[in-house]
């Protein structure tokens, strides 16, 4: 089994290269560092090369150009835009000039919310390190709780009618055709791509993974098992809540707090309280905030973080309560 062989390793360097003691803390969290630094980067290689592959299949230009032939019907519309949201590229960088595109295409508003909810929120990564840490349970739980919040905020968000809060620039600009033509990617083609792709992803979110675990090992090694449960175990009504409102601020992927959220149940935090502040993380973090105000006035963007963050918090406490 490879994660034994890591976690052969990781004694080795941990309690002989080191002569750190198994039971001290500093020995406890080197070793955790080490073992989870290593399996998460093994884990994240193998699920990013695969899901890189299956997407390639799923462009930006083609997402739109779907969604756009059904733009009729809103509440279908929502529900296929938050479930294209779980295959379709995303980083907040793209956030605009996706908003922008869809908006060009007449996809009406509530379904473009959906879909920018889901595409950071359902992330395929995620999805897979969670299967792998914490069962097919947990992983289909962080699906449904995702695409729950992108669906219902979006049909929220169309039925009140918004539009006039968008920035009037949006409208204005004219985005240009819809994929150009050519011959489609040949396997081959589709293998290197997905390889060169899985590389760059991993060089771009592998200093958040790193933090997220030197997080965690901090937390194994020093912090008592029950500290955080006293603050946001189940006892604490309030837990959720507070999850949510310590998540918005930070800024991170799903893998990079996968880490953390890993060490959080372990110290006694309920997994939907957990699972809120992954979502809060991924969902409302501030460089996506700041992106979208360049094309959303005041009142949209507050009223778009007050309605996923009313999810977030509900499905937290629904989580909590079905898993307890």
């Amino acid at each position: 089994m490879v994660f034994e062989v890591v976690q052969t390793a990781a004694d080795w360097l941990a309690y002989t290269v080191f002569g750190l003691a198994p039971t001290s803390q500093a020995g406890s969290a080197l070793n955790f560092f080490i073992y989870d630094t290593v399996k998460i980067f093994i884990l994240l290689l193998v699920i990013i090369y695969g899901i890189t592959f299956l997407r390639s299949f799923f462009t930006p230009e083609k997402t739109r150009a779907w969604l756009a032939k059904r733009k009729g019907s809103t509440f279908v519309g929502n529900i296929l835009a938050a479930l294209l949201g779980i295959v379709t590229p995303f980083c907040s960088c793209s956030a605009v000039p996706l908003f922008i595109g869809f908006v060009e295409a007449g996809i009406p508003l509530g379904v473009t919310f959906s879909f920018l909810i889901a595409a950071p929120m359902v992330n395929e990564v995620a999805l897979g390190l969670l299967y792998s840490l914490f069962g097919w349970q947990i992983a289909l739980t962080y699906i449904a709780a995702g695409e729950i919040i992108a669906i219902v905020a979006g049909v929220v968000i169309s039925r009140l009618g918004l539009e006039r809060y968008v920035e009037e620039y949006v409208y204005q600009i004219k985005v240009g055709s819809l994929g150009a033509a050519g011959a489609a990617p040949t396997l081959p083609e589709r293998l290197k791509e997905a390889w060169v792709g899985s590389v760059d992803i991993i060089r771009r979110i592998w200093i958040y993974v790193v933090i997220g675990i030197a997080i965690g090992a901090l937390m194994h090694g020093w912090v008592p098992a029950g500290a955080l449960a006293a603050y946001a175990g189940r006892d604490n009504p309030f837990a959720v809540i507070v999850a949510v409102l310590i998540g918005i601020p930070l800024y991170s992927n799903a893998a990079g707090v996968i880490p953390l959220v890993s060490e959080l149940t372990r110290a006694g935090v309920a997994m939907g309280t957990a699972l809120a502040f992954m979502m809060a993380v991924t969902a409302l973090s501030i460089p996506e905030m700041i992106l979208l105000r360049k094309v959303l006035k005041p009142q949209l963007l507050a009223i778009f973080i007050g309605v996923v963050g009313i999810g977030i918090i509900f499905v937290g406490y629904l989580f909590n309560f079905l898993m307890g």
